[in-house]
């Protein structure tokens, strides 16, 4: 009874936390508040102005007052949503291969982190015409994409399973981010809404069927559950994100804090194929405690840096 007692003070001192600073702070430092939100948005390998929002419901690819709007908005709970699907791909040993034979994650990890982040909002907030050049040539790169995994199986990026696969990782774990971490509550219907408003993108990808209901895709991932497993290629990219890319210290801290985030955010059966996950009630205690308010702490600081003084 302690623990727990202990465990719900921590998770309402998380929810306290999280606002005020920001909220008084906010008319005081706009200048500066512009330099950090530049500062912030290299760091994370953001360099470019992103091009203008799509609010004709006529135009956009995805519906402007759609919920995958709401929930790819939030920096802070996509860059750990984004950790959390790096690591459920990687259990996968086709997707795994694809990414450590073709891709240059160790080298140039910014550069991998920018692409993904330029598809994922050029098909969230853009016109049909540009979300279909950038599905266009996502599907060029992946007819390149092919090989032999280390089990002995052939594997190309263009399977429609693998692209359903890759697909129900990452937004699967962006919605949970958003659920844990993000501004506001969503409700099941929707979530639900969220998966079918993004089933499109997959579609056109390749992919023959995709979830469209959040049930539909915490079944799916049970039934493939027995085909994931951690080999050496996903222990390696494992190992790859727990040394983190960062040399100074505070910005080692913040990438700690977002990777253990993005850990808690894993299903627990994911955390533990991985090496991750310690004995349940201190998983509990550690994310309820300690990670989630000082998580909270930090994304209400980076939506105050990002979000454009009004």
């Amino acid at each position: 009874m302690a623990t727990l007692h202990l465990v719900n003070r921590a998770a309402r001192l998380g929810g306290s936390v999280a606002g005020g600073p920001f909220r008084v702070a906010g008319g005081l430092a706009a200048p500066a508040r512009v330099d950090m939100s530049r500062t912030v948005r290299r760091a994370i390998g953001i360099t470019e102005t992103p091009p203008p929002i799509a609010t004709d419901p006529g135009e956009a690819y995805l519906p402007p007052g759609g919920v995958a709007r709401t929930v790819h908005a939030d920096l802070p709970t996509m860059l750990i949503g984004g950790v959390t699907a790096l690591l459920l791909q990687s259990l996968h040993p086709l997707a795994m291969a694809g990414v450590a034979e073709h891709s240059g994650y160790r080298e140039d990890p910014l550069g991998r982190l920018r692409r993904t982040a330029t598809f994922v909002g050029t098909t969230t907030f853009g016109t049909v015409a540009e979300a279909e050049a950038a599905i266009d040539q996502v599907r060029r790169v992946h007819r390149r994409v092919k090989g032999t995994a280390p089990d002995g199986r052939p594997y190309s990026a263009d399977d429609p399973e693998l692209v359903t696969f890759i697909h129900v990782a990452e937004v699967h774990s962006f919605l949970a981010s958003s659920r844990r971490y993000g501004p506001r509550p969503l409700t099941p219907e929707q979530c639900d809404r969220y998966y079918e408003e993004v089933a499109s993108v997959a579609f056109a990808l390749g992919a023959q069927w995709v979830p469209t209901s959040a049930r539909e895709a915490e079944s799916y991932l049970l039934r493939v559950r027995p085909e994931l497993y951690a080999g050496p290629q996903a222990i390696e990219a494992r190992d790859w994100l727990l040394r983190g890319v960062a040399r100074r210290p505070a910005e080692r801290a913040v990438y700690s804090l977002v990777l253990a985030a993005g850990i808690g955010v894993l299903p627990a059966w994911a955390r533990r194929e991985l090496g991750l996950s310690m004995i349940g009630p201190v998983d509990l205690l550690l994310d309820t405690a300690a990670v989630t308010p000082l998580t909270r702490a930090l994304s209400a600081a980076v939506r105050w840096v990002v979000t454009p003084p009004s």
